[in-house]
């Protein structure tokens, strides 16, 4: 008998079935997680809403301060910004927008607003003598061509209240002993009966309340303020306080005539006129000081193109840039392939070679920058010591030697890095491709050649742009070590060490005749666009090795 099949009934069999793993409570849940946890729902609502309030206090603080000081469109924005913030993060959804705005914030704030700023000032005169509004520099110029008449007089001060509790100055002629008060009306003679006097001073006065003691000092009461913008008006000038125990007697030397907007010079009627440059100039060239921020076009580049003066160091230092940036990347680049090379092959102490050779750029580069200037100090640097007699060298000193020196110290910092970065990208390259050219017949310079630099080029060439753009506005390494000297011997302010970055901070802060932000502002343009015409230039440039991948 033949035993019939058994059917299977697939419907009544179990098949196992993977589950989600149960994320268990505690530790097992990562930190975020648990934040988001935590601030959902109302407790997230509350801490919005505080958060929200408190930068909005803020704010409303600034937008007062601004507001105050006249500048509307700044207000303006920042009330918009707000409001913006505001309605973002209190309706629900617009998750992508939350997000951003931090970023968006920080990119402005840190990014656009100082790019928009130097370009600004790279068009106008914002330098020593023309930092002021023009209504400020009016005012200044009034102020500071006063000067003592032939037959002026000084006084020994008290300041007093009259009356009505008016501030007054009790004076007394220094040279006669005469007493006066002075008002802003004028100046008055005193009975001598009527005052009483010490030193030469007035100390009492009957009708009038000498000041005295802390009321003298104290800043709440604001007297210093208006003391020093009293005047008691005689003839073509006024008697001027100075402190709070002298006056004297001063009248302009110049005559300013609102609608004209001239200056004429009282003694022999010269005048000055708005040169259109941020400056009350004759016609013979003579400015006051000091002048006025104002814009003026392309003036300042104009100054780098014609003036020799500037155009002359501007050059010599964008060649010396150039070959420092150039020597910089190309030296250390060669230095770190070759130890990578020497060290890619196992051998004893392999890894005490790496770490060592790391070092340098482990540390950091203002540390080892400064140390370097101790060692190459000609006086006690340990180099010159270590030197056998006759071999040392003014490192710091000299011209050449101490370009010698920056090149030499920024090769010792950046090494290193070339030394990871074609390390890394040894290992990459494929190992059949150099034993097929073995094999081939190739020799190890070959290979090397036509294999292994392009490959490695492929991977390093960014790398090598980037540190070309770093070391070309590398200020740390001058400015620690050399500070830009020596002198160059030319009557300019680029030393012989100076790239264009510490030559422009050089401008911004220790020119001729003060600080010149306009025309550093105008150098940093050009330093950008020289980077990155540079760049540019290069990443398209690289782009033919792409065909070795």
């Amino acid at each position: 008998m033949i035993p019939s099949r058994r059917r299977t009934d697939l419907s009544n069999t179990a098949v196992p079935v993977e589950r989600a793993p149960t994320v268990r409570a505690g530790g097992a849940t990562s930190l975020p997680t648990r934040l988001v946890t935590a601030f959902s729902g109302t407790v997230g609502l509350v801490t919005k809403i505080a958060l929200l309030a408190i930068f909005n206090a803020l704010v409303v603080w600034a937008l007062e301060i601004l507001a105050a000081d006249g500048k509307w469109i700044p207000v303006f924005i920042a009330a918009a910004a707000t409001v913006t913030i505001d309605v973002i993060y209190l309706l629900p959804g617009r998750t992508p927008a939350k997000f951003l705005i931090p970023g968006t914030a920080f990119l402005i704030a840190f990014t656009v607003i100082p790019i928009v700023y130097t370009v600004n000032i790279a068009f106008t005169n914002y330098s020593t003598g023309h930092i002021l509004s023009k209504p400020q520099a009016v005012d200044s110029i009034k102020q500071f061509t006063l000067a003592p008449p032939p037959s002026g007089k000084t006084y020994n001060l008290t300041p007093a209240r009259d009356e009505n509790g008016d501030l007054v100055l009790l004076l007394a002629d220094a040279d006669t002993g005469k007493p006066y008060v002075g008002t802003t009306e004028g100046l008055k003679p005193l009975d001598r009966a009527s005052v009483k006097m010490s030193f030469g001073a007035i100390t009492a006065a009957q009708g009038y309340t000498a000041i005295k003691g802390a009321e003298l000092f104290d800043p709440a009461s604001g007297l210093d303020k208006q003391l020093d913008e009293f005047r008691v008006p005689v003839g073509r000038g006024a008697i001027h306080p100075e402190g709070i125990d002298n006056a004297v007697e001063l009248e302009p030397t110049l005559r300013y005539n609102p609608q004209a907007d001239t200056f004429t010079r009282i003694s022999d009627g010269v005048v000055y006129r708005d040169n259109g440059k941020g400056s009350y100039q004759t016609a013979g060239s003579e400015e006051l000081e000091p002048g006025w921020k104002t814009y003026v076009g392309f003036s300042v580049f104009s100054r780098i193109i014609n003036d020799p003066l500037i155009r002359n160091p501007f050059l010599r230092v964008l060649l010396w840039t150039f070959v420092f940036a150039t020597l910089t990347v190309g030296l250390s680049f060669a230095l770190g392939l070759f130890l990578a090379i020497t060290l890619q092959k196992q051998f004893a102490l392999q890894r005490f070679y790496r770490v060592i050779l790391v070092l340098p750029y482990a540390i950091p580069a203002f540390l080892t920058i400064l140390v370097w200037g101790g060692l190459l100090n000609d006086d006690f640097g340990i180099v010159n010591k270590l030197l056998p007699w006759g071999l040392d060298r003014p490192w710091l000193f000299d011209v050449w030697w101490a370009r010698v020196s920056v090149i030499l110290v920024s090769i010792w910092l950046t090494f290193p890095y070339f030394f990871l970065v074609c390390l890394g990208a040894l290992q990459s390259i494929p190992g059949e491709l150099v034993e097929a050219a073995r094999v081939d017949g190739a020799g190890a310079w070959q290979v090397f050649r036509k294999i292994t630099l392009p490959l490695l080029l492929v991977a390093t060439g960014p790398l090598l742009i980037a540190s070309f753009a770093f070391n070309f506005n590398n200020f740390n390494i001058i400015y620690l070590l050399t500070k830009g000297g020596p002198a160059s011997g030319e009557s300019s302010i680029a030393g012989a060490t100076d790239i264009l970055i510490s030559y422009t901070y050089k401008i911004a802060f220790a020119t001729g005749k003060g600080s010149d932000y306009a025309l550093a502002a105008g150098i940093s343009i050009l330093i950008f666009f020289i980077v990155a015409t540079i760049s540019g230039i290069a990443f398209w440039r690289s782009k033919a090795l792409e065909t070795l991948r």
